[in-house]
């Protein structure tokens, strides 16, 4: 049998599963947004596939009760970990008035539910970072026990508001952790074009703070990365920069061709390190999924998002004179 490195990590084999079941959920909903989206029903589409094992290892290492997670785009892993829905995910898809993100206003993958601590994102990528500095600092000021944990992509790395944000928790020693989903684009330009450094993570110690990179496709070994950067913030020696290094197994989004700018061989080589088939060997291989278990989990799992999908589609929109609301003060 081989190693049990969940254990080891003080993961109950039911965590695992969980994890597992998280991964396959965000898979499906992605994976049926397309459908959506290709049939005409919902305007758009920016995926998670392929970095589904770097979003769950990484939310199951924070604490659901205390912390605060400022998710990107790509981050449905993430926000299902931390009490999202299929249903709430395919409300913002099909822009339904009672999409919590933000009543059918924003595009998907707009994510925010102030009850779940998810704070919302905005368009323009990395202005979550300082975001997530600042509530850090709140935290640190009011003496509460919290980590703020914010994502972005390598491409993102390079827009100011990640220096300024990381310079700032660095001279602060700030409770946050920054995670860089890496997954080898920006849009259509490749790591090599984006950065002079060899990694995101070589950028750490110019801000004073621990930087690491691990494998995005296993989500054990991001959950401990992510554990110890948790941990190291709680004891209020300051924040962490984790790279996590995966690839984006579809196109930018449902608007980009990835086919002007990488090959098929490339893409079709990638899908055979998919996170959802290592985990599932893992979890195999150590005794604790077996083939029918894994069968009723997608069985499920399929019954979940048909069952949102239907829900979302039949949801009354918005009513027109709602399209301020919020905006100015009332």
């Amino acid at each position: 049998m081989a190693e049990n490195r969940h254990q080891s990590l003080g993961l109950s084999d039911e965590t695992v599963l969980e994890m597992f079941a998280t991964m396959v959920l965000a898979r499906k909903i992605d994976e049926r947004m397309w459908l959506l989206n290709r049939a005409g029903k919902i305007p758009f589409v920016i995926s998670c596939q392929g970095q589904e094992a770097a979003q769950v290892g990484a939310a199951f290492a924070l604490d659901k009760n205390k912390d605060y997670v400022l998710p990107y785009y790509r981050d449905m892993g993430v926000v299902l970990t931390f009490g999202m829905t299929a249903k709430d995910i395919m409300l913002s898809g099909f822009a339904k008035a009672e999409d919590p993100n933000s009543g059918g206003r924003q595009m998907p993958g707009h994510f925010g539910m102030k009850k779940n601590r998810i704070v919302t994102g905005s368009s323009p990528v990395t202005t979550q970072v300082p975001h997530a500095v600042g509530i850090a600092l709140a935290g640190k000021m009011e003496g509460k026990d919290l980590v703020s944990f914010v994502t972005f992509g390598e491409g993102s790395s390079n827009q100011g508001d990640f220096h300024e944000g990381a310079n700032f928790a660095g001279v602060h020693k700030l409770p946050v952790i920054f995670m860089c989903e890496n997954n080898k684009y920006a849009i259509s330009v490749p790591i090599e074009k984006q950065l002079s450094c060899e990694k995101v993570s070589d950028r750490a110690i110019g801000y004073g703070m621990p930087g690491e990179t691990v494998d995005g496709n296993d989500p054990l070994t991001v959950y401990e990365a992510v554990k110890r950067a948790a941990d190291r913030a709680r004891r209020g020696e300051g924040p962490s920069l984790i790279e996590t290094v995966s690839y984006r197994l579809t196109p930018h989004s449902s608007d980009d061709d990835d086919r002007t700018y990488r090959s098929r061989e490339e893409v079709e080589e990638s899908k055979k390190r998919d996170p959802l088939l290592t985990f599932s060997s893992y979890l195999k291989e150590i005794g604790i999924l077996s083939d029918a278990l894994e069968k009723e989990i997608f069985e499920n799992i399929h019954s979940v998002v048909d069952e949102a999908t239907e829900y979302a589609e039949k949801a009354p929109y918005a009513n027109p004179e709602d399209a301020l609301k919020y905006v100015y003060g009332e």
